[in-house]
Formats: structure tokens, sequence, C-alpha cells
């Protein structure tokens, strides 16, 4: 069965390799970084976002890409260890608020420093910067691709 378009061209298939060694390598690495400090990426991720203000689960989800069961397991555990709170919203009990608490704050605060650090040694320190900006564009492009699928 021939794939939809044909097989992957040789600049498809270097992109793809590519995309499969930041994935099994750098990933990692950053996720290591974040271990220890007792979290997995993606709580690091939710802990940042919540930085910026309190959010609604459901936006918190549609944000970061995951689904409703995924993000109240990774939010219980953060509320477990006193990193967020979560609380009904005061003009709609059917809406679930997520807020990031001192602790949870400070914490960021002490990872934020090596996680940009990482993310440029990883990443930005092998790009000039218009590679960069072609990055940039051809992952948002791919990220809006992937969010017109469900999570769930």
């Amino acid at each position: 069965m021939e794939p939809r378009g044909g097989w992957l061209d040789e600049t498809e298939q270097r992109a793809w390799q590519g995309l499969l060694a930041f994935a099994m390598l750098a990933l990692p690495e950053l996720e290591r970084a974040q271990r220890r400090h007792g979290l997995v990426h993606i709580e690091y991720g939710l802990l940042a976002a919540l930085t910026e203000r309190p959010f609604r689960l459901s936006d918190l989800a549609s944000m970061l890409n995951m689904s409703q069961s995924r993000l109240s397991h990774r939010m219980n555990k953060l509320r477990d260890r006193g990193l967020v709170t979560v609380r009904p919203c005061l003009e709609d009990g059917r809406v679930t608020i997520a807020e990031i608490t001192p602790s949870g704050r400070s914490l960021v605060e002490k990872i934020a420093p090596e996680h940009v650090e990482d993310v440029r040694r990883l990443v930005f320190d092998s790009l000039n910067p218009d590679q960069t900006h072609a990055l940039a564009d051809a992952l948002q492009a791919v990220m809006s691709g992937l969010r017109m699928c469900s999570p769930d």
C-alpha cells in the first residue's frame, strides 16, 4: 500500500529524523532536569503557565493540549505537594480554577533559570536567528495542526 502523497522525500525525511532525535535526546534531558526538583516536564509546564495568572482547568487543558483526565491527575499531584490550589469559580460553580501557591511560585523561580539555560543549550545555541525564526514558524504550523486533534 502506497502512503497518501507517496513516501517521505529527502527533506521530509531529514526533518522527521531531526524531530525524532530531538524527542529521543533533548526531551529526556529536559525531563531529567525537572525530576531533580520532583517534577515531570508537563508539571513544570503547568506551574509555569499558572505563574501568569489563575486558569480555568478547561482552558489550561486546551492550552497545553492535554486531556481533562491527564490534567486532573497532574493537578492532583501538584495540589498534594502544596504547589497549586484548585477551587470552584465563584461566578460559575461548574468551572474549576487552578492557581499557583507561593510554594509553587518559589519552585518555578528556582527552576526557571536552569530550564532556560537547558533549552538554549539543547536548541537555540545551534541555530542562527534566521533558523530560529524558521523553526518557530514551522513548529507553530505543526502545533496548529495538532490542536485540530482532540486530546481525549
